[in-house]
């Protein structure tokens, strides 16, 4: 019997597989990829399981949840993806595959998908539908505002509304407004003005920036606080041709933090034009009734017997209605004095500094510059500045 001099030894399936795998992961261990999703399984481990294809050919993909967990959007069948991993072997069952490290929609941002599906998702609860919408309180006292407590936001709010409507009174519940942290911090300070029984309306906002900057009002977290607040919501984010998802949840939609307080001072001013129509109609009034006395003056002192002492007597008579007129004009100045000393004393004690002037101080963490609430937050902190009404100072939290 010949021997067949090429002959090898035959090696396992686990050998020849596990070559296979080191080949594979050593020529394709950084690959982009680009196609149409299929067959989506997330099991309760959290990881990602599909098919990505495209007309002539498909493969397996794994997106394990350490990486999954920090997508933008939610991965949907027949969602265009391009997604960058590395190609591997699954021993068990022989099949090559890929495990994905990094997945964003083909052809639109990862931050605009999700803010289209949760827009989507919002809408069809109802979450936005108009007969949601509550109208706003005729004459607000008191505001609520949420918002960044160092941002040019508060500024402009409180500047409109010192100047607009200063006896209107102004609650802040700080928020950051941007970063990871800032949704949840938004939606419970939310929750905390619900709390106050007599605010009336609630501004809750930023100034402008990138839809990076702006996502934090773009959470579902966020939009439920504001569709559920007990009381009215205007949403002020600054950006005046895009919408937020919190637009669609509040009950009104200004374009920047000013226009905000402008909509709440507006029904102040219509009240004072009120005011000043009716004390203009009153001396109209008056001036008309005095002049027509002069004319039946006139006309009697001509018509009688006696023109002289009738003469005096109407004489006395608009003497009498002049000093009435004078008296009321200056009743009217003295109470227009006292509303205006009254509403600047108010407004004076909404000055957000003014605390420190009375010795109280204001806490900060380095290096970030977040207010400091609590002790606990003062003692995790570490280090802190110290912001009197002359300066600051830097401590370190001992104890």
């Amino acid at each position: 019997m010949q021997l067949d001099l090429n002959f090898q030894a035959p090696i396992t399936v686990s050998e020849l597989t596990r070559r296979i795998r080191e080949k594979l992961e050593s020529d394709f261990s950084d690959v982009w990829i680009t196609g149409e999703i299929s067959g989506l399984r997330i099991p309760s481990s959290g990881h990602l399981y599909f098919t990505l294809k495209d007309k002539n050919a498909q493969i397996k993909v794994v997106f394990f949840r350490s990486g999954s967990r920090f997508l933008k959007f939610i991965p949907k069948d027949g969602l265009e993806v391009i997604l960058r991993g590395r190609l591997t072997v699954y021993d068990p069952r022989g099949e090559y595959q890929v495990v994905a490290e990094y997945m964003e929609p083909k052809g639109i941002g990862a931050l605009q998908l999700a803010f289209l599906q949760l827009k989507e998702k919002l809408e069809k609860e109802g979450l936005f539908d108009q007969a949601r919408k509550r109208p706003l309180p005729g004459h607000p006292r008191r505001v609520g505002v949420v918002t960044s407590p160092s941002g040019a936001a508060i500024r402009d709010i409180l500047n409109v509304l010192g100047r607009r409507a200063p006896g209107v009174k102004i609650l802040i519940a700080p928020a950051t407004v941007q970063g990871n942290l800032a949704p949840a911090e938004i939606a419970s300070a939310i929750a905390e003005l619900n709390k106050i029984s007599d605010l009336d309306v609630l501004i809750v906002g930023r100034g402008g920036g990138s839809i990076e900057d702006l996502a934090a009002f773009n959470t579902e977290i966020v939009a439920r606080a504001i569709a559920f607040s007990r009381i009215p919501v205007i949403s002020a984010v600054g950006h005046e041709t895009d919408f937020t998802i919190a637009d669609f949840a509040a009950d009104l939609r200004a374009p920047t933090p000013s226009a905000a307080a402008e909509i709440v001072a507006k029904n102040e001013e219509d009240l004072i034009a009120v005011l000043r129509n009716l004390r203009n109609r009153m001396e109209y009034a008056v001036s008309q009734l005095l002049r027509n006395l002069r004319a039946i003056v006139s006309s009697e002192e001509r018509a009688l017997i006696n023109p002289m002492r009738r003469l005096q007597d109407h004489a006395l008579r608009l003497d009498e209605l002049s000093g009435r007129l004078s008296s009321a004009q200056a009743r009217l100045m003295l109470a227009a004095s006292n509303r205006l000393a009254s509403l600047s004393r108010a407004l004076s004690l909404l000055e957000p500094l003014a605390p420190l002037k009375a010795g109280f101080a204001i806490a900060k963490g380095l290096p970030d510059g977040r207010m400091i609430k609590s002790a606990v937050e003062a003692f995790a902190a570490e280090r802190l500045t110290l912001q009197f009404n002359d300066g600051e100072i830097k401590v370190e939290v001992i104890k």
